[in-house]
């Protein structure tokens, strides 16, 4: 036989070791935490179950949704407009009724085959590009317009592409020439976040000369991301003026060499992490993009969010329960791991795994660390409190919207104790 320490051995050894050193260092066993769904959980579990789901669901809460709105609603208080941020809602009914309760026709888009199924479905929208796009996008872009035949969305007036340098506005002049169409451009600033925008002022002037000189071209306004101010270690009120008074340097520029006035333009900035930093002041942008907070998964856990409350669930049927933890050619670990936490002392097998997601109901669960994760079969633990059978649902909560929601095909719509509608969700493959 080999004397060859295997991985699974090695991490069977090292668990035991650290089992013992825990113990030895006085650290304290970890609490039975173990709960079984609520009331709220329960009554989504008997939605799915009434509307005969059986396979992994992404599940929006419509009140929730619509509380969610009313908060963000609440602190622009009509001082800026809504932009809403597509990408993290990706979903043409989603999109339409967010749009509906938050009275705007504003989207903010990332993808362009998303932009191209925007432009026949929600043909009243105002779309501004998130980031600035490859100009074989753009050509997509037309090129599928055309076919699709879409005239009720005019890219001419409705459209503003994000450029972010002077290369990427020479490729795209060029463009507008070889397709005759026009185009009304956006400029990426740098206000601090240093993922690329413009920063300096004479390449800047440079650009707005550019676009005023030609008559393909018409300057739409300016975009200044700033999720640095919610995100990196400093003074946040400090970050948030510094990044704002980088703005309004530009915009004076924009405004002398356009001839144009501040409320001709669109002046975007903040995002959900950030946007209540513009509750009170005066600042240069005149409207706000978000889309995450109105579905608050947990990556938007932030103080400044405090006031939203998560309105997305993953819900997952159980396909296997075991009353013991084992973990496979290490006998013994799975014991040794339930004699230490409580909370791993018996097994669940979901339908799927591995997603953007950790287990909020019932409380307690968790992934086990020596078995990982696994996209066929998730092994989550639990305590002896958790009565799962097979066949119940095991609720997660997303870390983000914008990839998860992607993963599930159509979305759940649960309002008032029902699943009332099955929505699709926007194709990556168009185009």
């Amino acid at each position: 036989m080999s004397d060859q320490v295997t991985p699974s051995r090695r991490r069977f050894i090292l668990g035991g070791i650290g089992l013992a050193a825990f113990a030895g260092l006085g650290i304290a066993k970890p609490n039975d935490i173990g709960e079984n769904h609520n009331h709220y959980f329960n009554q989504l579990s008997l939605a799915l179950d009434n509307k005969a789901l059986s396979k992994p669901n992404l599940v929006i809460d419509k009140n929730l949704l619509i509380d969610n709105i009313k908060v963000l609603k609440t602190h622009l208080a009509g001082r800026f407009d809504y932009r809403i941020v597509a990408k993290s809602l990706p979903s043409i009914p989603l999109l339409r009724l967010i749009m509906e309760q938050s009275q705007t026709n504003k989207l903010m888009l990332f993808h362009q085959p998303f932009l191209n199924q925007v432009a026949q479905a929600l043909p009243d929208s105002d779309v501004l590009l998130g980031k600035p796009m490859p100009v074989t996008a753009a050509a997509n872009f037309y090129r599928l317009y055309a076919a699709n035949q879409t005239p009720e969305f005019d890219h001419e007036t409705q459209l503003q592409w994000l450029i972010d340098s002077p290369e990427r506005l020479n490729q795209y002049q060029a463009l507008a020439h070889s397709l005759k169409v026009k185009m009304r451009i956006n400029i990426e600033l740098d206000v601090g976040f240093h993922r690329g925008g413009v920063a300096d002022d004479l390449i800047f002037e440079k650009m707005l000369k550019q676009i005023d000189s030609d008559p393909a071209l018409s300057f739409a306004g300016l975009m200044g991301y700033e999720p640095h101010v919610a995100k990196v270690p400093g003074r946040k009120i400090a970050l948030r003026d510094a990044a704002m008074q980088s703005y309004r340097d530009k915009l004076a520029i924009a405004l002398r060499v356009s001839g144009k006035s501040a409320d001709e333009l669109t002046l975007n900035s903040a995002g959900s992490p950030t946007y209540q930093y513009y509750d009170e002041g005066d600042y240069p942008h005149n409207e706000v993009a978000a889309g995450s907070c109105l579905v608050k998964p947990s990556d938007f856990d932030l103080d400044t969010l405090s006031d939203h409350v998560a309105a997305a669930f993953i819900a997952t049927p159980v396909l296997k329960v075991m009353q013991e933890t084992q973990i496979p050619g290490v006998d013994g670990l799975g014991r040794l791991m339930s004699f230490w936490n409580p909370n791993r002392s018996k097994t669940f097998y979901t339908y799927g795994g591995n997603w953007k997601a950790n287990p909020i109901s019932p409380k307690g669960l968790s992934i086990n660390p020596v078995w990982g994760h696994s996209t066929n079969q998730e092994m989550l633990n639990g305590s002896d409190n958790i009565q799962l059978k097979v066949d119940d649902w095991i609720f997660l909560r997303p870390t983000q919207s914008e990839f998860v929601f992607l993963q599930f095909g159509n979305i759940s719509l649960y309002e008032a104790g029902k699943i009332t509608a099955s929505w699709p969700v926007l194709s990556e493959q168009v185009g």
